[in-house]
């Protein structure tokens, strides 16, 4: 066969060939055991069509002694890893033992290594009995796929299948002797490799791979009723647990263990699968690490076990599909005492606590702080620990109640005690823990069919053209005018997005003399970026900037697009023409402090060993600011507050001394001293609610976008990008209604009327970039196609590939009505996990109200991300390093 006669387009591609000919095999219980990387998307196609469970099997070879390029043998992971040893090899080698047993630990190291990456905490898929099927994306000697072949036997399989879309026939020719059957699309006579014969045979990437196997994983596992389970690590000690989340879960309990328990205690594991079967989350958590737990003392230190609770109560507070439920505490034994404490700290974050024959009074005189409904439920025989009870009890201020199982002892092991202590949890959980009910409309409103609004929006829909058309942007001159005009995502890593705030900017700098860009990221690597646009001295980074979880964020081949026009643009303008780009964010707190110190090094060294000497406090939790909220926490005051605002208070009482240096690198300074301070205290607001901290982050993006705005003159105008979840006008979305959370776009609006344009987007389905667990691999991830009761899905039903809504008063009055009722709207983030999409990204808003105008585009997506490290000879002064 000539290669140039036939290539697969992609391995998707060859994969679904090669799934059209296995599943005439009618194969008994497969499983698709892929090679990685390659084989990856190969075997996710045929594990589809097979509606067959995938994993990995992974293969190490050992080389042989000074010659590592020769195959000595191979390791292959599995339950009892295999090693396959060539012995004619090891003989013309003279490889002994010891050789072999070393080699064999390293590579050991390195698959165990290569499965956490890959897989993480997922058990693995046993072969034994099952018909296995080895894949690849094509085979040139087949040394992997033989050492694979033979371990497979080794473990069990009942039936062997090698599935490779292309290979030599000689290869294939060995192949047979290992495997039962060999399916092969395209045995080749004359082979050039692999790569010949596909159209696209791109290098995967770890972070591809780990998309296409959880893809491959979310899909198979059907949509039940049972709750979703995971492990996870709370920082910053790595503490595990085990967390369950059931559809729409009503509330979520974070379980304190008492002396010589764990998260594994078949009592509260008892309990919170009855919570489970409520509707309830529950996170069991060891609250010691493996040290720890050897010192008897650790057990009863309840401030420590309590500071646990507050790092775990930060955890769900970070997490997207359990952040905003309510939060209750389940404490046992010395558990008890330390949920106590942890409820005196987090004030009204908590809503309910239950203690299971426990000791609160070891919270002694914080027992008075407690705002939460407390209970306590107690054996009947468990005298001791009852009166201790009764102490307690007398002591709290807030709604109690003390029950008394009848007949119970201290761990409650006789027939139906446990059955009792678990109904009486529930029922106190069920009461005080109920969410909200959202408002849909009150009686009067006059349901309208999801057809009628369908019609309402194709008549009012404009449609636009394809992005890459000079015409695309033409549509938003109509908002020009505005002083501020704020564009949203509804993810934060879908191309289209990104291209179209890119088109539309460019539009309204050209012609509407737009001269601002603010972005949501922060002001320091943002400032890199403004540096190079606008043509100033490079000052390099350490680190480089956007290097920080999530790097494809701002790291990707459309904003780089982007930041070349800017330059481009700028290149002729005088320096009071230029367009600027600046960051609104507030994260990046070490980075603005050594900015601060850098200019004051420039022009008041003085005063630089002052700042120094202040920023100090805050030194011992850079690398984890979020432990410095738990220490402000724990003493009762804000520990680094008072420094701060000192450096920045002197900044601005010498403006005009220094300004007279340079205004420009002053006005940075400052705003990079006003981060450190909003920084200081969104950390310490993460312990009161995820409201608090999320009201301190969009007033300091309103706050720096004003001050930006007042830099410029009276006729300096902005183009704000930021997530939906920010521009949009928080009073008419849940966040705002029911959490008493407000935004960039609420603030812009209440200050600047008119004059600020709020633009959301939109998507139907398509691909995005996002990760599924905070600071975790980015990830190539399916969207889901929208819920049919969304705004997502009435747009879909438009049947348009794109198009703009205007949703300004006096101009569609019957758009405005039909989307006035509250419906669900999506929003991805830098997570995405679509096994839990309802809870984790749908929230209900009412859009005419939240926009003024709404971007449409049916199928999207993912961005493309750009490296991290500057290769040599590569620009250093440009901020993206590629």
């Amino acid at each position: 066969m000539d290669q140039q006669h036939f290539q697969f387009l992609d391995r998707v591609d060859a994969g679904r060939q090669l799934a059209t000919k296995l599943v005439k095999l009618k194969l008994d219980r497969p499983v698709a055991y892929a090679l990685p990387r390659g084989g990856v998307p190969v075997a996710l196609e045929i594990a589809r069509a097979l509606n067959a469970p995938l994993d990995l099997i992974l293969v190490r070879k050992i080389g042989a002694p000074g010659a590592p390029e020769v195959a000595l043998g191979a390791v292959v992971d599995g339950e009892s890893p295999e090693t396959v040893i060539n012995q004619n090899v090891r003989l013309a080698s003279g490889a002994d033992d010891a050789y072999l047993e070393r080699a064999r630990q390293r590579e050991l190291v390195e698959l165990e290594r290569r499965r956490a990456l890959y897989l993480g905490n997922r058990a693995r898929v046993d072969p034994k009995g099952r018909t296995v099927i080895i894949v690849d994306d094509g085979l040139a000697t087949g040394a992997t796929a033989k050492a694979a072949l033979i371990a497979m036997r080794g473990q069990g399989a009942a039936k062997i299948v090698l599935a490779i879309p292309v290979a030599p026939e000689e290869t294939l020719a060995e192949m047979r002797q290992y495997a039962d059957v060999v399916v092969c699309l395209h045995p080749a006579k004359d082979f050039w490799g692999v790569g010949a014969f596909y159209e696209d045979f791109h290098q995967l990437t770890d972070e591809e791979t780990i998309g296409l196997l959880r893809q491959g994983w979310t899909e198979s596992e059907k949509a039940e009723p049972s709750p979703s389970k995971r492990q996870i690590a709370v920082p910053p000690l790595g503490l595990v647990g085990d967390l369950s989340v059931p559809p729409d879960p009503r509330g979520i309990i974070l379980f304190a263990h008492g002396s010589g328990s764990s998260r594994l205690s078949p009592r509260n594991i008892a309990v919170a699968d009855s919570l489970n079967d409520a509707g309830f989350a529950t996170l069991l958590l060891d609250l010691l690490t493996a040290d720890e737990a050897g010192d008897r003392r650790n057990v009863f230190d309840i401030p420590l076990l309590a500071e646990r609770l507050l790092e775990a109560a930060i955890w769900i507070g970070a997490e997207p599909d359990i952040a905003d439920l309510p939060l209750g505490l389940f404490g046992a034994s010395t558990g008890a005492g330390a949920a106590m404490l942890a409820s005196a700290e987090l004030r009204e974050r908590v809503s309910a606590v239950v203690s299971r024959g426990g000791r609160p009074d070891l919270a002694g005189r914080r027992l008075t702080e407690v705002g939460a409904p407390t209970l306590f439920i107690v054996g009947g025989h468990d005298e001791q620990v009852l009166a201790l009870n009764r102490e307690a009890l007398a002591a709290l201020t807030c709604e109690k109640l003390l029950r008394v199982v009848p007949g119970a002892t201290h761990l409650f092991e006789e027939p139906g005690a446990l059955e009792a202590v678990t109904e009486m949890a529930t029922a106190w959980f069920q009461h005080y823990l109920a969410p909200k009910a959202l408002s849909h409309g009150s009686a009067a409103t006059q349901p309208v069919s999801q057809a009628s609004i369908a019609e309402v929006l194709r008549s009012a829909a404009e449609p636009l053209p394809a992005l890459d058309d000079p015409a695309f942007a033409d549509a938003f001159d109509r908002f020009g005018q505005a002083r501020v005009v704020l564009l949203g995502e509804a993810s934060h890593g879908t191309s289209e997005f990104y291209r179209a705030r890119a088109a539309i900017t460019r539009r309204l700098i050209e012609r509407h003399g737009f001269t601002i860009v603010a972005v949501e990221a922060d002001w320091p690597d943002a400032a890199a970026i403004d540096r190079y646009v606008r043509r100033s001295p490079h000052r390099p980074m350490n680190p480089m900037p956007f290097t920080r979880f999530p790097t494809w964020m701002w790291r990707n081949k459309d904003v780089d697009a982007f930041i070349e026009f800017l330059r481009t643009h700028n290149a002729l303008k005088p320096l009071g023409e230029k367009v600027a780009f600046y960051g609104l964010d507030l994260y990046n707190m070490t980075a603005s402090m050594a900015a601060v110190l850098a200019y004051l090094d420039r022009v008041d060294p003085q005063a630089a060993k002052l700042a120094r000497g202040r920023y100090a406090c805050l030194s011992p939790w850079s690398r984890e600011p979020a432990a410095y909220g738990r220490a402000s926490l724990s003493e009762g005051y804000a520990l680094c507050e008072g420094p701060i605002i000192r450096i920045l208070i002197d900044l601005l009482q010498k403006e005009l001394q220094y300004a007279r240096q340079d205004g420009a690198d002053f006005f940075d300074a400052v705003q990079n001293a006003f981060l450190v301070a909003d920084a200081e205290r969104y950390y310490r607001a993460m312990y009161y609610g995820a409201h608090e901290s999320w009201n301190q982050r969009d007033k300091h993006m309103f706050n720096t976008l004003q001050n930006i705005l007042k830099k410029t003159d009276s006729n300096g105008k902005a183009v704000v990008w930021a997530h939906n979840s920010h521009i949009g006008d928080a009073r008419f979305t849940d966040m705002g209604m029911e959490r008493g959370e407000l935004n960039l776009g609420q603030l812009c609006r209440q200050t600047y009327g008119n004059d600020a344009a709020l633009i959301g987007y939109g998507t139907h389905t398509g691909t995005v970039a996002a990760a599924s667990e905070w600071d975790a691999p980015m990830e190539i991830k399916a969207v889901r196609p929208s819920r049919p009761d969304s705004y997502e899905a009435l747009c879909h039903d438009v049947g348009t590939e794109r198009f703009l809504l205007d949703l300004r008063a006096g101009k569609h009055e019957d758009l405005r009505r039909v989307m006035a009722e509250p419906r669900l709207e999506r929003y991805i983030g830098v997570v995405y996990r679509p096994d839990t999409e309802r809870w984790s990204h749908y929230s209900y808003a009412s859009m005419p109200g939240q926009y003024d105008a709404f971007v449409w585009f049916d199928q999207t997506s993912a961005v493309v991300p750009l490296p991290t490290q500057v290769t040599t000879g590569e620009d250093e002064t440009y901020p993206f390093g590629v």
